[in-house]
């Protein structure tokens, strides 16, 4: 998981803003207005991304070169898709694990959440803030 920048294309329509990210298949979303259209890119943007990262498919480089149409102008738009990984999938998993005894009587004797205790150490080991 990672951050990008791809360039977007938006398009004035009589009602709002189309968008299109052309280096990307299927990415594409619109807006009544410009913030709404510039929301809603971010959110497609890391939505694809975040996809191309979990199916393990190529992520292409973006393009620097655009065709433009008349109503059109290019945005950059960013992403974090750790970000929207950690927004959008946040359910619990059930594991199962083994400990001495000895350390589980002293946990629970101090009263550790041993979930907590859990997703704290892995946090550190995997270095996320």
């Amino acid at each position: 998981m990672a951050k990008y920048v791809y360039p977007a294309i938006f398009t004035r329509e009589k009602k709002g803003f189309s968008v299109v990210f052309k280096d990307l298949e299927g990415c594409y979303t619109c807006g009544d207005t410009l913030e709404e259209a510039i929301e809603m890119a971010e959110d497609v943007l890391a939505f694809t991304l975040y996809s191309y990262e979990k199916d393990k498919r190529d992520i292409p480089d973006a393009s620097e070169n655009f065709e433009l149409g008349e109503n059109d102008f290019v945005n950059y738009i960013r992403c974090n898709t750790e970000e929207y990984h950690r927004m959008h999938n946040n359910k619990a998993v059930k594991k199962t694990l083994s400990i001495p005894e000895w350390l589980n009587e002293k946990a629970t004797d101090a009263g550790l959440n041993f979930s907590q205790v859990l997703q704290e150490a892995l946090k550190e080991r995997l270095d996320i803030a």
